[in-house]
């Protein structure tokens, strides 16, 4: 049997599926393709996602895109009962903060992480980094809310729903939370575990590897 194929670089959303991966202990090759006409727009890559976007999953015969599709697909595969929930209402509960997690908070982080970290100083825009902690502000909010009565968003079970959306925010680790501790103490109890601190070491590396055309690009396409 094939190995499952993970395309994406560590510190595009394909941070989401390595993540999965290494917590079911999946036995996966990961192909580092970058964002950009030399990677994700090359015609062998578009005949995998015409959508030319990270990341993507080969397993066996069956491609899927979209990396909340792909994480959720995968732990229903290989953790039902454990990373993925086990009862219907469990999966909708997981769908909901799944989908909350990139409607809600992902643009906000990016550009924060850009206009704060990523982008060089000079490039960087204070405005913007302070809108962003303003739209920040309502959802920061229900979310520490979910989880101030039970370590993860489920109950006392870290589930594909605690890493998507841990995933999602996962660079506002250096924002300042001190508004919402029981968020902040959530997210570092999802990020200290084994197999997250293996997926942010990735990440990581791919980030000192970003040149700082790439991130204006990502910046660029994403309107950030």
């Amino acid at each position: 049997m094939s190995k499952l194929k993970i395309y994406g670089m560590a510190r595009t959303r394909a941070f989401r599926a390595l993540w999965v991966a290494m917590e079911l202990g999946i036995d996966y090759e990961h192909i580092p393709v970058e964002i950009g006409d030399a990677g994700a727009r090359t015609p062998e890559f578009l005949a995998i996602n015409p959508n030319g976007r990270l990341p993507v999953i080969v397993d066996g015969d069956f491609v899927l895109f979209e990396s909340l599709a792909i994480t959720m697909y995968l732990a229903k595969k290989h953790g039902t009962g454990t990373l993925y929930p086990s009862t219907i209402e469990g999966e909708a509960l997981t769908m909901q903060w799944s989908l909350w997690a990139v409607t809600e908070v992902d643009r906000g982080v990016n550009i924060w992480s850009l206009h704060t970290i990523r982008l060089p100083r000079e490039e960087q825009n204070a405005a913007k980094r302070e809108e962003a902690l303003g739209v920040l502000k309502a959802p920061f909010k229900v979310l520490d809310t979910a989880v101030s009565k039970h370590p993860y968003l489920l109950g006392d079970t870290f589930t594909v729903a605690d890493l998507n959306v841990a995933a999602v925010i996962s660079r506002s680790v250096d924002m300042d939370l001190s508004a919402n501790p029981n968020l902040k103490a959530w997210l570092y109890r999802c990020l200290e575990r084994p197999r997250a601190k293996e997926a942010l070491a990735l990440k990581a590396k791919s980030d000192a590897e970003t040149s700082d055309d790439v991130t204006r690009l990502i910046a660029r396409r994403n309107r950030l």
